[in-house]
């Protein structure tokens, strides 16, 4: 046992060092972002956890912005994609065009290959571009022809969809938005920091600038420490607890809940608890998950996986509702 507390102090020491960068990204990216410090958490809780990100908010919520200066602070390549009803699979990850010169077919690459792509309004495109978009996220491959390209490393999907406008858009699938780690509902800024946006958006010199203060190799490296960062049993069994008690609610004393869940997390939602907990134990400096790290990123993991009955919906239950009575219900260790 003193052998094991020793190796998490170790560890701790580790993490806390290489875990520096994270307040110096956060500073940086504060330079132009005012007011959406959750937003931008939840996105490096993605880069640091291999995972992407679905944000829901109305439009001029700085959502481009904010992974607009990850990338410049990241110095990594950033592509926008506006996803619209008449874009073709081929528009997003490239194709075959004949070469005369050459007189042979070259490969055309198209905006996918880059390190963070925006999917601006991904729901305003069909199934066929989203499905495309989609294999590059879950297998970080491309293939065009007969040839398949490999994604670079660090690869995070930003996918927004607007929440008001339903006209002439396609929802995703269930099986599609549970490819995103994270889905995030973002508000309005507050007053005082509406006062800051204003004051920073007329000044003279337009707006500040964004500089790299991070390489993609120190993130792939944090990368390998967040999978090292320690997590105890009795917090495997609380994130166990946590997704099954949305399967099988009556088993948590929660039997109120059972015609209003559709179908709950599946592994997925486990495995993605499980990272982004220990992604959220490294940004705070620290070795080792405690339960409140699990707590804090539960709802962006599970809001999304959570399928709701008519009944639920007619009664205008929310999946976040449902959350808050299994975190309330579920014993923390």
């Amino acid at each position: 046992m003193e052998n094991t507390s020793y190796d998490i102090r170790q560890l701790n020491d580790r993490i806390h060092q290489a875990s520096s960068f994270v307040d110096i990204l956060n500073l940086e990216i504060n330079k132009v972002i005012v007011g959406q410090k959750y937003m931008v958490e939840r996105l490096m809780i993605g880069l640091l956890a291999q995972g992407h990100v679905l944000l829901e908010g109305v439009p001029g919520l700085a959502k481009t912005l904010s992974i607009k200066s990850l990338a410049s602070a990241i110095n990594g390549r950033f592509s926008r994609i506006q996803f619209t009803p008449d874009l073709l699979p081929a528009d997003v990850v490239g194709t075959m065009i004949y070469n005369q010169q050459r007189n042979e077919f070259m490969v055309r690459k198209g905006p996918i290959f880059a390190n963070f792509i925006l999917a601006d309004e991904i729901n305003r495109a069909p199934a066929k571009v989203q499905s495309a978009l989609l294999e590059a996220m879950q297998e970080r491959q491309i293939t065009i022809g007969d040839t398949t390209f490999k994604l670079e490393e660090p690869f995070l999907v930003l996918a927004t969809q607007n929440p008001i406008e339903q006209e002439g858009t396609y929802t995703l699938p269930e099986a599609q938005v549970d490819r995103f780690m994270l889905k995030v509902v973002i508000g309005y800024p507050t007053k005082e920091e509406e006062r800051h946006i204003i004051r920073q958006n007329l000044q003279p010199d337009g707006q500040a600038k964004v500089n790299p203060v991070v390489n993609p190799a120190e993130i792939l490296e944090a990368r390998k420490l967040v999978r090292e960062v320690y997590m105890d049993e009795k917090i495997e069994q609380y994130i166990i607890d946590v997704v099954f008690a949305t399967r099988n609610p009556e088993e948590y004393k929660l039997a109120k809940l059972k015609p209003l869940i559709a179908y709950g997390g599946s592994p997925r939602a486990s495995i993605n608890l499980a990272l982004a907990s220990k992604a959220y134990a490294f940004m705070k400096r620290r070795g080792y998950v405690i339960p409140e790290d699990v707590r804090s990123v539960c709802f962006d993991v599970m809001r999304h996986r959570v399928g709701l009955t008519y009944e639920a919906e007619a009664e205008n239950v929310t999946s976040e509702n449902i959350l808050s009575e299994i975190l309330n219900a579920v014993e923390v260790p």
